[in-house]
């Protein structure tokens, strides 16, 4: 399919929003009302159907180191009454990161990225700025994303796309990753896609000590961590107990007695 020719007919900046369109078709990233920040925006596309996809109630702030130029009301997701915003400056920067929090009120349900570093041609020396820029993506989605939230970004593919899958791995429920059928055939670029933002002031294999104050309708001890809820199977109401955490998920986890 010619998608810089479809992009064209249907008002989009780039033939990159198809690719949008697709993570969000295979994955549900993007819901009405939804807050989304879309790092490096330039030209806008992904912009565009995030508008287009949050609706009227939503909002999109967009960031890159070049400018975008506002919506107007023909283009596609300019019409869609979402508030969007875009700021410049360089999100690997700690002033623009806090522009951003503003921007949001520190909240978001979603942030996408499709940055790209500029291409040297040299292979190591792409994919290592593209690992830095998506962790940067990633710091971003640690500061803002409400607990479930999602995280799509970018990254070339070579020696440490497994290790920065990790790394997501471990603030999300569930990590996938995709290449949307948009992509020129001959790109090294995947998708990360962050499912589940898990905001736990414990993890996996930690041990605790603490009281079960409370008991869950399915009969397991309640216990509390910093206000995150964890189930303890067999815990009862009013004991201190050790514990082992066996799964955290964005809203509360699980633990067993030791």
């Amino acid at each position: 399919m010619d998608y810089k020719r479809r992009a064209d007919d249907e008002g989009y900046r780039a033939r990159s929003a198809y690719k949008l369109r697709q993570i969000d078709d295979e994955f549900g990233v993007l819901s009405p009302g939804d807050t989304v920040v879309d790092i490096g925006a330039s030209p806008g596309g992904w912009s565009q159907v995030a508008a287009e996809r949050v609706g009227d109630e939503g909002k999109v702030v967009g960031v890159d180191l070049a400018p975008v130029k506002e919506f107007n009301a023909p283009e596609a997701g300019g019409g869609s009454g979402a508030q969007v915003e875009f700021l410049r400056g360089d999100v690997t920067e700690d002033e623009t990161k806090e522009r951003v929090s503003e921007a949001v009120d520190d909240s978001a349900d979603v942030v996408i990225s499709d940055a790209s570093p500029d291409i040297s041609g040299e292979w190591t020396l792409d994919h290592a700025r593209s690992v830095h820029l998506a962790r940067n993506s990633l710091e971003v989605a640690r500061r803002l994303l409400v607990p479930g939230g999602y995280l799509v970004v970018k990254v070339f593919q070579g020696d440490t796309v497994n290790e920065f899958r990790d790394e997501v791995d471990d603030a999300f429920e569930d990590i996938a990753t995709y290449s949307p059928d948009a992509s020129r055939d001959e790109s090294s670029e995947v998708y990360v896609v962050g499912l589940g933002r898990v905001d736990a002031p414990v993890s996996e294999g930690d041990v605790i000590e603490t009281e079960v104050t409370d008991e869950g309708d399915e009969g397991d001890g309640i216990v509390r961590v910093d206000g995150y809820v964890l189930f303890v199977e067999d815990g009862e109401e009013g004991e201190t107990v050790e514990a082992r955490v066996t799964e955290t998920k964005p809203e509360f986890g699980f633990a067993e007695l030791l």
